[in-house]
């Protein structure tokens, strides 16, 4: 049986892939069509009749007649589907809302309907096959997988099923991948993550698993406790291991540890799977960026970072967008959200096709003293400096120290390292030179003596986990920010330093 599934899939893959060439080939036309797709099934929505969807007739009238929305905007439209209404922001009810921690709202419920779940089911499937046709290997699919995600169990807000995306995925498992999928149901439901994690390893420490898929901090915390228990390295545990799967938050900062934890490289497909809609993955395994996905329920506007914070700000589709440059990422989706700012910046790598990077979140960064570092510049800065040390990262973030007790203000990194750098000097500046070199706005700060180069404190092992549990976030899809522009996390986390 594993032999034919295998065979299957090999043949399968390049039939799938040469499919999707016609979308990918097509990108804009592909867009105009699912704007006016989405436009046409929503008009007599409540949304759509309060934004006049009967009249719009172009891109530039929907820009007119919608402005930019965030959660806090479409709150009280996503309350009354919650109250048992129909028809609000997409025909019908949702099919299920996923749960996600906002930053300023709490707990939000982002909609997704019957028209809007294949699409998530699909942007995975199709990670999988374009990564078989691309290595001519379809062995990941022959052994034991494990998908290391949120409780599949769901609660009901009055008829919709909700909770973590994850975990709603767990229901969508096709039937021929079943009897390859670990944990068990029993495992999968359960709610603590320490808890969860030790069971996991209970179950698969013995069996034959050959893909993996998890975001990379849950991927670096199972495969210690797997070392743990076993005395080997993941690699020896699990010989037939070929493919990581991951998303959620950049792999590059946990690639070496993970490596170590491994014994060898693997393969890795790095995905794009928001709440609000399955964007993008890696479709070619030997790049570092991303296929945008253009024929996925999704409209997509982009607004110029410079240009966030305005009242009106520029918004362009995607045949106007540019490479390297940054952008917010704005979704109109067949589940009812309307130029949906969904937090995450994105920067072109390729326009053809059209590949992005996630380069930082709206809400995540530092600019204390005017430099507006991202994530993707601290994450790109200690990949280098972990390549070129024998430093081990587990963890990092940073934030802004403004007025420290004597000498210039500076930046703090909280760092929790696996092994510790022989030379912290060195490690320090090399870091601080990192970043320098991809943010003209810090190296102008540094050369001008309006702040000192940065200081590293050293987080105890397992001490950004701690500070995780202690704010009720351990495990689910909760990520630490990578920046802040206060010190409020940074205060939480002195305890944990050494």
């Amino acid at each position: 049986m594993g032999f034919l599934k295998k065979k299957l899939a090999q043949i399968w893959a390049p039939i799938y892939v040469n499919k999707e060439k016609k979308w990918i080939d097509n990108p804009v036309e592909t867009q105009r069509f699912w704007f006016k797709k989405l436009i046409k099934e929503a008009e007599n929505t409540e949304f759509g009749k309060d934004h006049s969807f009967s009249q719009i007739k172009n891109i530039q009238d929907f820009q007119e007649k919608v402005s930019v929305y965030d959660y806090e905007n479409l709150n009280p439209y996503i309350e009354r589907i919650k109250n048992g209404k129909n028809d609000i922001l997409w025909p019908g009810k949702p099919l299920y809302f996923a749960k996600t921690s906002g930053t300023t709202s709490g707990t939000k419920y982002i909609p997704i309907s019957k028209e809007s779940m294949p699409f998530h089911i699909e942007g995975a499937k199709s990670s999988l096959l374009h990564y078989i046709n691309k290595r001519k290997n379809a062995g990941c699919i022959n052994g034991k997988m494990i998908f290391l995600q949120g409780s599949p169990v769901l609660k009901d807000v009055n008829g919709i099923k909700t909770g973590r995306l994850s975990g709603i995925s767990a229901h969508f498992v096709p039937g021929y991948l079943q009897g390859n999928r670990m944990p068990s149901w029993e495992t999968n439901c359960i709610e603590d993550w320490e808890t969860k994690v030790d069971r996991i390893v209970d179950e698969t420490v013995n069996r034959d698993m050959t893909l993996i898929s998890g975001i990379p901090p849950w991927l670096v915390m199972y495969f210690e406790k797997l070392i743990e228990r076993s005395g080997k390295s993941v690699g020896e545990l699990y010989p037939n291991l070929q493919l990581l799967v991951t998303g959620g938050v950049n792999y590059k900062p946990y690639e070496k540890k993970i490596e170590e934890l491994i014994g060898r490289k693997l393969d890795v497909i790095q995905t794009y799977p928001a709440s609000e809609g399955f964007i993008g993955f890696q479709d070619d395994v030997d790049r570092n960026d991303l296929l945008l996905l253009a024929n996925h329920g999704i409209f997509y506007e982009f607004i110029p970072s410079k240009e966030l914070g305005k009242e009106k700000p520029q918004r362009l589709t995607l045949e106007e967008v540019e490479l390297d440059t940054d952008y917010a990422i704005i979704l109109t989706t067949n589940a009812g959200l309307w130029a949906y700012q969904i937090g995450d910046i994105v920067r072109f790598t390729s326009k053809d096709p059209y590949r992005i990077i996630i380069s930082g979140r709206t809400k995540h960064y530092t600019s204390a003293f005017g430099e507006h570092v991202i994530s993707y510049e601290v994450e790109e800065a200690i990949k280098e400096v972990i390549e070129q040390t024998d430093a081990v990262v587990q963890e990092f973030t940073l934030a802004p120290q403004v007025n420290p007790s004597e000498g210039l203000p500076y930046h703090e990194w909280f760092i929790e390292f696996e092994k510790v750098p022989s030379d912290m000097t060195d490690f320090s500046l090399k870091l601080d030179h990192a970043l320098r070199k991809r943010n003209s706005y810090y190296d102008d700060l540094i050369s001008g003596k309006i702040l000192r180069p940065l200081k590293i404190s050293t987080v105890q092992k397992n001490g950004f986990s701690n500070y995780m549990k202690e704010i009720g976030k351990l495990g689910g899809q909760n990520k630490l920010p990578r920046l802040s522009n206060d010190r409020s996390l940074a205060n939480k986390l002195k305890k944990y330093v050494y």
